[in-house]
């Protein structure tokens, strides 16, 4: 089984090209929301994240406070590591027991969306190949701003903390450059790109 590693920044269109890739035959392992559901309530995260950042960073609903935990590890490149000492292992198992399942139901390609590949460094050796969806920086902001709440200095922020775009492609083996793209062209550079992972 082929193991892709997709990554981008954020606003790059990495989750369209996820979903492109999965209606093409490929099983998807989504490391996002594995991380999102290990900190939502009664999350397998929650009790650790109470216990290091104490009771106020969890919400009335049982889950992690995102917006007071984002203004945190932001301020606090201490507890951004520390945040991610607690999810990140329990993401690599629940990826991996994902993984074995696509396997022995015979899945030829596995496509892993993982944001910090190029961060965290330790997803690399558990990929065959790395995929990166790139766009500009402005396109990025454009994006984000469009679909959330956040201010452009916000998404800068965001941007600024994760792997620079060189850094990205310089771990790529094939990069789907997302500008100016309409869904039905980006859909075609997606099936290249399958095509050269036997799907």
């Amino acid at each position: 089984m082929l193991r892709i590693g997709l990554t981008g920044g954020i606003g790059s269109g990495k989750s369209t090209v996820l979903q492109m890739l999965a209606g093409l035959g490929a099983a998807v392992i989504d490391a996002d929301a594995i991380s999102r559901a290990t900190t939502a309530p009664g999350g397998a995260a929650i009790a650790a994240i109470s216990e290091r950042f104490g009771p106020q960073f969890i919400a009335a609903d049982g889950g992690l406070d995102r917006d007071r935990m984002r203004a945190h590890a932001y301020a606090d490149p201490q507890a951004r590591k520390q945040l991610e000492q607690i999810v990140h292992p329990l993401v690599g198992l629940e990826s991996a027991r994902q993984a074995e399942a696509a396997r022995a139901a015979g899945s030829r390609c596995l496509v892993l969306d993982i944001p910090l590949l190029v961060e965290s460094g330790r997803w690399r050796s558990q990929v065959d190949r790395v995929l990166v969806v790139d766009c500009s920086e402005d396109t990025q902001v454009a994006r984000v701003v469009a679909r959330s709440a956040l201010a452009p200095e916000q998404v800068r922020a965001i941007i600024a903390a994760q792997a620079p775009r060189l850094q990205r492609l310089a771990a790529a083996d094939l990069v789907i450059c997302n500008e100016g793209l309409s869904l039905a062209q980006l859909n075609t550079e997606v099936a290249q790109a399958a095509r050269t992972f036997g799907l």
